[in-house]
Parts: C-alpha cells; sequence; structure tokens
C-alpha cells in the first residue's frame, strides 16, 4: 500500500511532520492492527453450513482475515485454499506424546501440512490446547519436547520460516494475579514447564499464546469493568498503574508472570476471547447485546493500537471465540453460545466485522484476493447527492472498526473542513486503500466513487 496516498481529504497542505505523524499511525494499523482480528472456527455443532461456504462468507462478506481450528480437518483446510485467510491447526491433546518421536512428527507434517500449504496459508501449529489446565502430567511433561520435535519436523520440510509452532494456555497458569504486577506462574510449572517452553518460543521466534475471559472471571460487581464500561477501576498499588478493564489487567497479569522468568520479549497472542449470547436462567450479563458490547469493544480495543498500561502502544493477534454456537458442546448453556453467527451465516449480533456492501455470489465480479485489486492511484470519494445520514452511517462503521479516525477527531489535522461530507470521505478512503483498493470497499451502499482524480489538489 502508498501509505502517502491515504490522506487526502484536508483541503491544505499537511505540514511534514503531522503528514508522518499520520503516516507512522497507518503503518502501525497496517502492520498490526488490519492483521490482528481472528475469528475460532469451532465445529462442535450438526448444523453447520458447509466449509467452502463459510471459506467464501468469511472471504467476501467479513474483514476476518484469521481463524483458528481446533484440529486439522483436510475438508476445511482444502476450502480455504487460495482464500489468503490465515489458518491456525492445532494438535489435539491426545496426540501430544505420540509426537515425541520425530517419525511420528514427520509423519503429522506430511498428512495435515503438507498436502494443503501453501495454497492454504497455514501460519501457525498449535500443540494441545490448554494442557496445563488438563493436570495430566504425562501431557504436561511431554509437551515441550513435543513442540520441538515437531518444530525439527517442520525444519525437514523447509517450512519452518513459513509456520510457527506454539501452545494455547488458560489463565489457570498463572498463581497470583491481582495486582497485574504481582502476577507469577503457578510454582513447580513456572521453572519445569514454562521456563522451557517460553525459551523455546524465543528462539523460534513464535507467540505465547492466552485464553484470556473475562467472562469467566467476572461478578455482579465487576461486570462493568469486564465489559470496558465506566468503573472505579482497578490501582495497582505496586506499579501505581490504574486498570480500567478486565482485559488490560489479565493480559500485564501474563506479562508480569512473563517478565519474573526473564521472557518479556516474547509476543503475547490471544488465542481466545469472547462472551456468549445466552446463558442459564438468573445468570447475570450474559445476553445478545452484552455479548455484542464486549466483542466489539474488544475489537476496537485491539485495533486501537493503545496496548495495555504495561504494554502500550502494542497490538495483540486476537481471535474472538467464536465463529458459529456449537450445539453438541457439553457443560452449562453458555458454553453452545459463544457464537458470532447461526448456521445460516445471518449474525446473532454485529460487530463490526461485516463488510458494508452487498455483493453477488460470482467471484469473477468481487475478487477479494490482493493481486485483483484497482490498480494505480485511486481514492474513494463520497458520491454527489449522498444523503447526510448515510455518509454519517460510513463515518461510524470505518471508525468503529479501530481504524485511525483521528485526524477527523476535534484538533486532529483534518477536521476541517467540518462536514459530514468531508469526514466521511477521509473514512471511506481509509477504510478503501486500507483493504487493498478493492472496488467493493468503496460501495458503502451506492454513496461512494472511486477516482483516479486526486482529491487534496482540488
Amino acid at each position: 500500500m502508498n501509505y502517502m496516498l491515504l490522506f487526502f481529504s484536508c483541503s491544505w497542505v499537511i505540514s511534514p511532520i503531522s503528514m508522518f505523524t499520520m503516516v507512522v499511525a497507518l503503518i502501525i494499523f497496517s502492520t498490526g492492527a488490519n492483521a490482528s482480528i481472528g475469528v475460532n472456527y469451532g465445529t462442535l455443532a450438526n448444523n453447520l453450513p458447509p466449509p467452502r461456504q463459510v471459506a467464501e462468507f468469511l472471504l467476501h462478506s467479513t474483514v476476518i482475515n484469521r481463524i483458528r481450528l481446533f484440529d486439522a480437518d483436510p475438508q476445511i483446510l482444502r476450502a480455504f485454499a487460495h482464500t489468503g485467510i490465515a489458518v491456525t491447526v492445532t494438535v489435539p491433546n491426545h496426540q501430544i506424546t505420540h509426537l515425541t518421536n520425530l517419525s511420528f512428527a514427520e509423519q503429522w507434517i506430511s498428512d495435515h501440512i503438507q498436502p494443503h500449504f501453501p495454497s492454504t496459508n497455514i501460519i501457525r501449529i498449535l500443540v494441545g490446547n490448554e494442557v496445563i489446565s488438563t493436570a495430566n502430567h504425562l501431557l504436561i511433561r511431554t509437551l515441550v519436547p513435543a513442540m520441538q520435535s515437531l518444530h525439527t519436523a517442520l525444519v525437514s520440510a523447509s517450512l519452518h520460516r513459513r509456520i510457527q509452532i506454539s501452545t494455547p494456555h488458560s489463565l489457570g497458569i498463572l498463581s497470583d494475579s491481582t495486582p497485574p504486577s504481582s502476577a507469577k506462574f503457578r510454582q513447580g510449572y513456572d521453572t519445569h514447564v514454562l521456563k522451557p517452553l517460553l525459551s523455546f518460543l524465543r528462539s523460534i521466534a513464535s507467540p505465547f499464546v492466552v485464553n484470556p475471559y473475562p467472562f469467566f472471571g467476572y461478578s455482579p460487581d465487576t461486570l462493568d469493568f469486564a465489559l470496558f464500561r465506566p468503573n472505579q477501576g482497578l490501582l495497582d498499588h505496586d506499579s501505581k498503574l490504574l486498570y480500567t478493564n478486565m482485559f488490560d489487567a489479565q493480559l500485564d497479569s501474563v506479562y508480569s508472570a512473563m517478565d519474573r522468568l526473564g521472557f518479556s520479549d516474547v509476543e503475547i497472542v490471544v488465542g481466545e476471547i469472547g462472551w456468549p449470547s445466552e446463558g442459564d436462567g438468573g445468570q447475570i450479563g450474559v445476553d445478545v447485546a452484552t455479548a455484542a458490547e464486549f466483542n466489539k469493544k474488544v475489537v476496537a480495543r485491539v485495533n486501537s493500537g493503545i496496548g495495555t498500561p504495561l504494554m502500550p502502544n502494542r497490538t495483540f493477534e486476537t481471535y474472538i471465540f467464536a465463529l458459529f454456537n456449537e450445539n453438541l458442546k457439553s457443560g452449562p448453556t453458555s458454553e453452545r453460545n459463544f457464537g458470532l453467527f447461526r448456521s445460516d451465516l445471518t449474525p446473532i449480533y454485529d460487530i463490526g466485522i461485516l463488510r458494508p456492501t452487498v455483493r453477488t455470489s460470482n467471484p469473477e465480479n468481487n475478487p477479494r484476493s490482493p493481486g485483483r485489486g484497482s490498480s494505480g492511484k485511486r481514492w474513494c470519494v463520497t458520491k454527489s447527492g449522498a444523503e447526510t445520514v448515510a455518509l454519517q452511517r460510513n463515518i461510524d462503521y470505518v471508525c468503529g472498526l479501530g481504524l485511525d479516525c483521528r485526524p477527523i477527531i476535534k484538533g486532529g489535522a483534518c477536521f476541517f473542513p467540518n462536514t459530514v461530507e468531508a469526514h466521511s470521505a477521509y473514512a471511506m478512503n481509509l477504510f478503501y486503500q486500507t483493504m487493498g483498493k478493492h472496488e467493493f470497499d468503496c460501495d458503502f451502499d451506492k454513496t461512494g466513487d472511486i477516482t483516479a482524480i486526486n482529491p487534496s489538489i482540488h
């Protein structure tokens, strides 16, 4: 992307400092937040649409560009071939002990990865899921050796520079998490499991994956804190930092525990986070509106690049749980109702990941692959005669995704002219340029037009 082409809507020449600031802001977004939000694609249900239909839906109807699978289902991997969507696969827990055998690991790569790569954009293999929380000592003891063996198999197949190895953890790995600066890993697991694991992840430049769930940590008294609502916050008396939401506190607790072992430089990825839309009777804060509120705020928070009190200005690759409700899962009602979409692919609620345009099902008319976007220097502008209400809706949509709309906020470099039309043009072009300059990214319900004439000089 040519970052300098994005900021056209200011009608005057922007100072070099202002332009530098905006370009840096976009680069931060484009290298982090634009690729940060993914979704978990669980399949414990008997009413889900075919994988190919799911892949086409994510590709053409949402801004989601990465998924995480809980296995390595070949049908799903084939369905996502040639979509460019980044795919994370998982080795089931019961296969971990077998992976310590290098021959088994090499065969696993041969069977589950090589037939699909690189046509399917497999970026990461997760070994097991929340293994330490299983309390299965055999699994825990063999986790790191299994990861090392699988990485060796990737090296043998010359895939180690393209595919990462990691394993996700629940926050049960922490013995203390309040306040965040005092957090540490559970005794015994800290030095015998997590330290070798973190050392291995650092050596192969792979992330530490955690599954923070404010939903499982809230009480009626802390509901506002969990939902990013106005609240008194949590003051960490040791660090003197104030926490206004549980998500930040949980991530900083993980960071503090890692820092205590000397691994603050290892990247953190949020493997799962979500909120159910339905629960058991009398359960406070479990409904469609609350689920939508929480997940939308997670998306905005992650995409903002604000980071956390202990990790400022950082963007975390984050996977919302989950794509669908899963009616075959056991446990309380909430376990079956974390989905963003129904089985017919209609949204249970909207968190800003749906694309704003409606397109035909013909892929030739609506290409999404990076190589099929508009060529040359082009800009998205507001169509003459577009209604103000529709243009304001465009602003709300784009800025609600977490894209950098600061230049059109009061005091920003592009605030003037202070009109809905000018601000909408900025937001619409921001979306168009960021998404790859495809024609349908400038449709905005027929309120946008593409031009090859730079509007900023007219």
